[in-house]
Order: structure tokens, then C-alpha cells, then sequence
């Protein structure tokens, strides 16, 4: 995939994660997709299967992910990956629908981490396209942009593969069809603290 111009000289981090819907949550699946250049390859995503300290309650398995503490239960905990993940994500941009949950979930197991910016795609398709019938889930904005998910039908909806590849498509085809520069990216895309404040305008006296 051809990254557009206006996200050219930056690295990005596409993520997804999945809980165990315990409170506080903790991640048992993470994916992420590395975009930096002028292409990405959705082979160069990785993903993990974590196995938590407390159990992937039966609800969350259900009605969310399909992952099962059976699923998990070889897997390695959230420290044996821990320094790999926080090593990928390190200095690049965070991009994720909703993603003010990603951020939170991954500040309170990454508490030395912080991303440089971080651009929502579920806030993006509210600007690019207002009052879409159907509302805002990934998947209902992947139906309704006909974005190609054949790479990574094997992994499933809700799962973190699946969301991090749509994700990632959907920040491209919301920057190619609004045209926004960067700026106008950050301030339609980001939480209000990565915005800049604007400047004001010249006065004539």
C-alpha cells in the first residue's frame, strides 16, 4: 500500500489490542503495523498473543474477541514481551480507531511510553464524513469504504490483526479523499492535546 504524500517523512505505529475484560484491563493480544516511507506491506505487521494474570472473563470472549484462556494459557505474560513491544512503538506516531483506548491501556502497561501524536481514525471519519449512515465502527467504516480486507481474513474481526490492518487502510483513504495537509490531519484527527493552539490572527491597527 502507497502511503500518501501527506504522511511521508513520518514513522507510525498502526495498534490494535485486545483485553481479558477484566478491570483494571489487561492486554492478551496486540498487534502492530510499522508504517514509515513511501509503502506499507501488511507482512510487516506483528502480533501477540499474551497470557494475563487474571482470566479472559467468559462476556469478553464471547461478544468481543473469540480468544479464550485456553488460547492463551502457553503464551508469554506481558513481561516476557514487554521491551519488544515497547521497542516497536517507540517514537512513532500512534494511529488507532478510538484511540484514546489504545493509548490508555498501553500507557498503564507501557508507563515509560509516550507517543509523539497520536491520530484517531474513528475521530478522522467524523470530519471526512459527518452524519454516515450506519455510525462508526471499524467495520461498519470498512463496509462503507470498500477497503480490501482479503490480506488479513485469516485472523478475524475484533481481532487485533484485523483491526490494525483496517485501521491503517482507513487513516489512508480518509487522508487521500479529504486532502487534508498535515495540520489539518492533526486537528481533525488527534485528541485536543496533541493540537496545537492556533495562532491568532494578525490585527490591523
Amino acid at each position: 500500500m502507497i502511503i500518501p504524500n501527506t504522511l511521508r517523512g513520518k514513522d507510525f505505529a498502526a495498534v490494535d489490542v485486545e483485553g481479558n475484560g477484566q478491570t483494571p484491563p489487561e492486554i492478551i493480544e496486540i498487534a502492530i503495523l510499522p508504517a514509515s516511507g513511501e509503502t506499507v506491506v501488511v507482512d510487516e505487521m506483528r502480533s501477540w498473543l499474551i497470557r494475563p494474570a487474571r482470566p479472559i472473563t467468559p462476556i469478553v470472549t464471547r461478544k468481543v474477541h473469540g480468544i479464550t484462556n485456553a488460547d492463551v494459557k502457553d503464551c508469554p505474560t506481558w513481561q516476557d514481551v514487554s521491551d519488544v513491544i515497547s521497542t516497536a512503538l517507540n517514537d512513532r506516531i500512534l494511529v488507532a480507531h478510538n484511540a484514546n483506548v489504545e493509548r490508555r491501556v498501553l500507557a498503564e502497561h507501557l508507563p515509560e511510553w509516550t507517543p509523539p501524536m497520536v491520530l484517531d481514525t474513528l475521530r478522522l471519519a467524523k470530519a471526512v464524513w459527518p452524519g454516515l449512515v450506519g455510525g462508526y465502527s471499524l467495520e461498519k467504516l470498512v463496509a462503507h469504504a470498500e477497503l480490501d480486507d482479503t490480506a488479513i481474513a485469516d485472523h478475524g474481526h475484533h481481532r487485533a490483526g484485523w483491526d490494525t490492518w483496517a485501521a491503517w487502510q482507513l487513516l489512508v483513504r480518509l487522508v487521500e479523499e479529504s486532502k487534508f495537509s498535515w495540520d489539518e490531519l492533526v486537528e481533525a484527527a488527534a485528541p485536543a492535546e496533541y493540537v496545537p493552539p492556533r495562532e491568532p490572527e494578525g490585527r490591523l491597527w
